[in-house]
């Protein structure tokens, strides 16, 4: 049997199914029954190992697992000797203090003497540090919002996505301490010969992500605006331009990116652009 990359993945919840469908998305076909807490790809020298989030900084550390798919700000507070190699777009939130919604918050100086409720205070402690700040961090396992509501803290420094927690809890966001996505991390002594796995591995997952941020666009236009929408048309080199059965007319073909998508548009019909298809990008091999 070959050597075999080792990768850790949440137990459970949308982290993991991310991960997965990510791992799918690589072509990647993982064996994987009920309640497993280990799987082996059919098609590709990969193990999973499905962890608790909190433990699989340790396990990446310790060289029980090659690498894993994380939160970054999972990374950022076990403070464990790891490699960020791709961040991978999902599962983005942030961490942020926040304090109850009737407080007249003036500045970070409000928070010199208060007390603060979190799961992540060497985050914290690393963003008072930086501030000059000097709080009493109290740590909870669990539940942080409702801390103030008990008179067990000023305020609280928690994970934040949508906001819809913080204020069903009376809070509002006043400060954020770090923006956080899943990433690719690994051990920092992988060998030789995982690490050429890894590669393989990594190279599929930025095809994957390219083709999850562009677009393929094609489009009609008459041969005396080619030059115009050319230069406001960015592709992977240059459009490729092809005439049309119509005399004087051309398609243009191209990749752009997906923030760029509305402001390019505008302008492409600005400049005579007509018949503007829009098509899903499933790999972009670079």
């Amino acid at each position: 049997m070959g050597e075999k990359l080792t990768i850790a993945v949440q137990k459970s919840g949308r982290l993991q199914e991310d991960s997965l469908r990510l791992l799918k998305e690589c072509g990647i076909s993982i064996d994987n029954g009920k309640d497993q807490l280990k799987a082996n790809a059919s098609n590709f020298p990969l193990e999973v190992l499905y962890l608790r989030n909190s433990d699989i900084p340790q396990y990446v550390q310790d060289g029980v697992a090659d690498i894993a798919i994380i939160g970054e700000n999972v990374v950022i507070e076990k403070q464990k000797e790891l490699e960020i190699l791709q961040k991978l777009g999902f599962s983005k939130c942030r961490l942020a203090m926040a304090l109850p919604k009737d407080v007249e918050y003036t500045g970070l100086e409000y928070f010199n003497g208060k007390k603060l409720a979190t799961s992540y205070p060497n985050s914290l402690k690393q963003f008072l540090d930086a501030n000059n700040l000097d709080c009493d961090i109290h740590v909870i396992s669990g539940s942080v919002e409702i801390a103030p509501n008990i008179g067990l803290a000023d305020g609280i420094c928690d994970l934040v996505s949508s906001g819809s927690t913080l204020f069903k809890n009376g809070l509002v966001e006043v400060e954020e301490v770090l923006v956080s996505e899943a990433c690719l991390v690994a051990n920092k002594d992988i060998s030789n010969l995982k690490s050429a796995i890894l590669d393989r591995l990594l190279f599929r997952m930025k095809s994957v992500l390219a083709a999850k941020n562009n677009k393929y666009i094609l489009l009609n236009a008459p041969n005396d605006k080619i030059d115009d929408i050319i230069k406001v048309l960015p592709g992977m080199k240059s459009p490729t331009v092809l005439p049309l059965a119509q005399e004087g007319w051309s398609s243009i073909h191209s990749v752009i990116n997906e923030n760029d998508f509305w402001g390019v548009i505008d302008q492409l019909k600005i400049n005579g652009a007509e018949g503007i298809l829009i098509i899903p990008i499933q790999k972009m091999v670079l």
